[in-house]
């Protein structure tokens, strides 16, 4: 497998991280509302918990994700990548100053661990 195709198999998983954490954030509360038992699971939440707690780390530590890292690694990025690829950057690369992602992470890690409270796992 070349490493461009490296690179677009890494933006998959890291798209499917950011859909997991995202979805954590409104599910959790969305389901306890309703009575949904799996928003409950300690080992989801718990998965759920590390990822936030890894990415806000990394945020206030000034580094990028590691996931962004071997993207950027394997494919050097441009416009020869494919339109997909270029559209989920687009997405879920922004053009602000560190220190607002790691203030926005930091809040949401906050909000995950209230959630910890509020919403207790069994």
């Amino acid at each position: 497998m070349s490493p461009a195709a490296l690179g677009q198999v890494v933006l998959a998983v890291h798209v499917v991280v950011i859909a997991f954490n995202v979805a954590g954030l409104v599910l959790v509360p969305a389901g306890a509302a309703v009575g949904w038992r799996w928003v409950r699971l300690r080992w989801l939440r718990a998965l759920h918990l590390g990822s936030l707690a890894a990415v806000a780390l990394q945020a206030v530590l000034g580094r990028a994700c590691f996931l962004t890292d071997w993207q950027a690694a394997l494919t050097g990025g441009g416009a020869a990548d494919p339109l997909i690829m270029r559209w989920v950057n687009g997405l879920i690369y922004w053009p602000l100053p560190a220190w607002v992602f790691a203030a926005g992470y930091v809040v949401v890690l906050a909000y995950v661990v209230a959630l910890w409270r509020w919403i207790p796992p069994r």
